[in-house]
């Protein structure tokens, strides 16, 4: 094998787990963590709409 043949397989092997460990780290914490914050965000409007209107 060619040196240059064998510094591409590196070089699709780097980009394929970068793009891997990227997409678990999206998956299992940036997710999540948007719809959490999304939700406690739309109870907290909901809450301070029902006060207002009890007021």
């Amino acid at each position: 094998m060619e040196i240059d043949v064998f510094l591409g397989f590196l070089v699709f092997l780097t980009v394929f787990t970068m793009g891997f460990w990227m997409l678990i780290f999206l998956l299992t914490f940036v997710v999540p963590y948007w719809l959490f914050g999304n939700l406690m965000e739309n109870w907290k409007l909901k809450r301070a709409e029902k006060k207002a209107k009890s007021k």
